[in-house]
């Protein structure tokens, strides 16, 4: 069993980060706590199997908006068993109410800015799409122009066809006639 003291700094407070944490220990089966500090760091003392332990310390590393976690310190001590379950520690209740609200603005803005990127997406994605439209109607015509064409060729080519047969038509009769004419010069 292992017993850490852990000082997380970034983005920690006022960001749902110790929520996220008590979900993490839970998981893992860690007993302990978490708490604010003051200027902006957390604090986390965790109990547990060493694996879960280790394995705790590197999923509090939480990067995903709007937390981002800087750094942390750790410093493992004896194990002292002293926790039942992993809590939050929260200070007056009119602070952790305005980190609600801060979170909860945060979260909203961040959401007012996603739903712009997806609006502005959408148009850009409509501007696509009328333009592939206007491609694939001019692919049509020059599809349509292209069978046109075709037509036009093999007509052409049967009409070529037609005239090379009366020419050898017209050659062998031709051929036929010199042969005749050579006959009657030698009898």
């Amino acid at each position: 069993m292992k017993r850490a003291n852990i000082i997380v700094k970034g983005e920690v407070q006022r960001v749902g980060y110790r929520d996220a944490v008590v979900k993490l220990a839970r998981k893992l089966k860690i007993v302990g706590f978490v708490e604010n500090l003051k200027h902006y760091d957390v604090r986390i003392i965790a109990e547990g199997e060493d694996a879960n332990i280790d394995l705790f310390i590197e999923r509090i590393e939480i990067r995903k908006f709007p937390m981002d976690v800087e750094s942390t310190e750790v410093s493992f001590e004896t194990y002292e068993g002293e926790f039942e379950y992993f809590e939050i520690k929260r200070g007056d209740w009119h602070e952790e109410l305005l980190e609600r609200l801060d979170t909860a603005g945060t979260l909203l803005y961040k959401s007012v800015e996603l739903g712009e990127r997806s609006v502005a997406l959408g148009e850009e994605s409509v501007a696509l799409g009328e333009r592939s439209v206007a491609l694939s109607e001019r692919s049509v015509a020059l599809g349509e122009k292209t069978v046109a064409l075709s037509e036009r060729s093999v007509a052409l080519g049967e009409k070529s066809v037609g005239i090379g047969e009366k020419m050898l038509e017209k050659q062998d009769k031709t051929i036929d006639a010199i042969d005749r004419s050579k006959e009657e010069i030698i009898t």
